[in-house]
């Protein structure tokens, strides 16, 4: 945390490291008092990380942050492309991926389900919604407040950060609340936000994922390895 709170933006010392070679430590010095603090922050001269995270007129909008991470992070793909591993279609079986058809609930209690739907989730470059969720399950097991502690941290800047390019959709008021209780975290801060992320999946999602070429040539190739057998 003493890290993350050192009271500089991200990227700042980047930028300053940059232009080393080109100023003197007094010319940098001058450079540094008239950049920061943002003059569109309203957090005070050095706000922790946490604040400056929050402060949503120094961040770029999400459908800008989603273009940027599509573009230059992610290799756009298509689920007709997607090839499930041999090794996951050797241990799966028809009944358990036809199953999957029954409910959401039984998407997620399948490891091969799991990893099938981040697949599907993958082409509709919202995988973050899963990863956010599998998170929030292995906080809610953690018992160390130490480790409770770090991994929320971890987790709200990787999730929950309007400046995160994985920022999962969640409504104001929820992530007012995870930003007052940020300072003494519990196992369960992300509850609320898991629930709407897991809303967001099941309504949208899951449906499309069922009717996907993805999950249908699954279910054919299962069922002639059924019939070969």
């Amino acid at each position: 945390m003493d890290e993350l709170c050192s009271g500089d933006p991200p990227g700042l010392a980047f930028s300053a490291s940059r232009q080393g070679t080109e100023s003197s430590p007094s010319e940098k010095g001058r450079r540094l008092s008239e950049t920061w603090p943002p003059p569109c922050c309203r957090c005070g001269p050095k706000p922790c990380c946490f604040c400056w995270c929050c402060c949503s007129s120094c961040s770029r909008s999400r459908t800008e942050r989603r273009r940027r991470r599509d573009g230059f992070g992610h290799k756009t793909s298509s689920v007709s492309q997607l090839e499930i591993p041999p090794p996951l279609e050797e241990r799966l079986t028809l009944e358990e991926a036809s199953s999957w058809k029954r409910s959401f609930d039984c998407v997620l209690a399948s490891p091969a389900g799991r990893s099938v739907f981040v697949e599907f989730l993958r082409t509709e470059h919202s995988d973050e919604n899963m990863a956010f969720w599998l998170a929030c399950e292995e906080l809610k097991r953690e018992q160390s407040q130490e480790q409770v502690c770090e991994k929320a941290k971890k987790i709200y800047l990787d999730y929950i950060s309007i400046l995160s390019p994985k920022e999962v959709s969640i409504d104001a008021t929820v992530r007012e609340s995870i930003n007052s209780s940020l300072a003494r975290p519990s196992a369960h801060i992300f509850n609320e936000a898991q629930a709407q992320v897991y809303a967001l999946m099941h309504r949208d999602s899951y449906p499309r994922f069922l009717s996907s070429p993805l999950y249908k040539s699954l279910e054919q190739r299962l069922s002639a390895l059924t019939c070969d057998t």
